[in-house]
């Protein structure tokens, strides 16, 4: 579906249940599909997995074998959060009662047990559970100090990741890694698939934007597991000064790009299951707006809406939810909106790609002007090309291809650090 739609006719879409939602949603993403056919000339070419995932995808922490080795007789700082399994076993757990000497664990955004909102400050602190010592990496500071990382031999990091530029997951990797570099530790990263791992897309972030919500030129889905990314910033000189990490990363076995994945467990609190990790990369561009995304009710990154929305099939008012989204966008209002939950699989899925519509109707509905965005969207965007674009009614045809030559230009470097079989050939 294209910006060419009208809104009425998404607005239909959205309200109607059962076969006429599903057919009509099916046929806006087998155009999609069609149309990309019809560039490449070739059906594997055009981000579709084409693979359905067998019984034995295992992640690098399930293969304590390859690990187990390289941790003993080391005092060894853990990066880890709520994501961090084994099955039903923590990986700290695990390495404890394989008597690693585990001397702390590092937290990141969400804290080590996945209990803080969205850009809540995570303090230092015990571990009840285990009685570690947990040093934050999402409070008074970003990148282990010199003096966090005195006592520690290794480094292993092992988060789970969904493949958005502004997730920010792999910045923490990046400063984890370049602390290491600078103090001369070494670094095992243990790799997860990425669940959107089957498909690149967006714009290339501009350098002068380069923030925690997005540090390198990437697009907004870079199509990459941690690992590989970790080999990316290494092999470009991403560093400080161009500095190289002593990195190992230990892959998954038996998964390829060409793979759906699902979560075992929630990456962060506001994406709780499979449709949210698929439609963060298109929604969350509108946490740069005055759209409010769903934070604060059951379905965040999985319904949008504004008070003003003229257009809506639905409404939800946010509330403050501790742990999970304290004081939301409009808490206390209702707004009216879209539940596209159902979207990312008749859609996202299938299409592999962003889906930019949401955004172009809604700036028209609700103001248009630049009152619409806030000064975190260039940020989020990467480019502050999109802000303009959607500003003087670009088209979304239009949009994607000024994205067109970055796109290409990154599959090139990406393709250099690939540890699986792409979704591309």
């Amino acid at each position: 579906m294209s910006a060419r739609n009208s809104w009425p006719k998404v607005t239909k879409i959205l309200a109607t249940a059962g076969f006429l939602y599903v057919a009509s949603a099916a046929m806006a993403c087998q155009n999609s599909v069609e149309q990309q056919q019809e560039h490449t000339g070739r059906g594997e070419e055009t981000g579709v997995p084409q693979e359905k995932p067998g019984p034995d995808i295992r992640t690098a922490a399930e293969q304590t074998g390859r690990w187990l080795p390289l941790l003993q007789g080391k005092r060894v700082g853990v990066v880890a959060n709520q994501t961090s399994m084994i099955g039903m076993t923590h990986l700290v757990d695990t390495m404890i009662s394989l008597k690693i000497n585990v001397v702390k664990v590092f937290a990141p955004e969400h804290g080590f047990r996945g209990d803080h909102g969205a850009g809540e400050k995570v303090k230092d602190g015990k571990d009840p559970v285990t009685g570690l010592t947990v040093t934050s990496l999402y409070g008074s500071h970003k990148k282990p100090t010199k003096e966090d990382l005195a006592d520690v031999d290794v480094v292993v990091f092992d988060i789970q990741d969904v493949g958005a530029r502004f997730y920010t997951y792999i910045s923490t990797m990046t400063y984890v890694m370049e602390a290491c570099a600078e103090n001369k530790k070494p670094c095992i990263i243990f790799d997860r698939p990425n669940p959107n791992g089957f498909y690149v897309d967006g714009p290339v972030l501009q350098p002068e934007l380069s923030s925690f919500i997005g540090l390198h030129p990437v697009p907004i889905v870079h199509g990459m597991t941690v690992g590989e990314y970790a080999g990316m910033v290494n092999g470009e000189g991403w560093l400080k000064d161009s500095i190289q990490c002593d990195i190992t990363v230990i892959p998954c076995a038996n998964w390829t790009h060409r793979m759906n994945y699902d979560l075992p467990v929630k990456p962060s609190p506001n994406l709780p299951n499979m449709e949210s990790v698929y439609l963060y990369p298109s929604l969350c561009l509108f946490e740069g707006t005055v759209m409010s995304v769903g934070r604060g009710t059951d379905k965040p990154f999985q319904q949008f809406g504004h008070p003003d929305l003229k257009s809506g099939t639905t409404t939800f008012t946010p509330v403050s939810i501790p742990g999970v989204a304290a004081d939301p966008k409009w808490e206390g209002k209702v707004c009216k909106g879209f539940d596209v939950s159902m979207f990312s699989d008749l859609f996202i899925k299938n299409a592999g790609q962003i889906y930019l519509f949401w955004l172009l109707e809604s700036y028209k509905e609700v103001g248009g002007s630049d009152a619409f965005f806030r000064s975190s969207f260039d940020k989020l965007a990467g480019t502050t090309e999109l802000r303009k674009q959607v500003m003087t009614n670009v088209t979304e045809e239009e949009i994607r291809k000024s994205w067109t030559p970055g796109i290409t230009a990154f599959k090139k470097i990406r393709k250099k650090y690939l540890l699986y079989t792409d979704f591309e050939p």
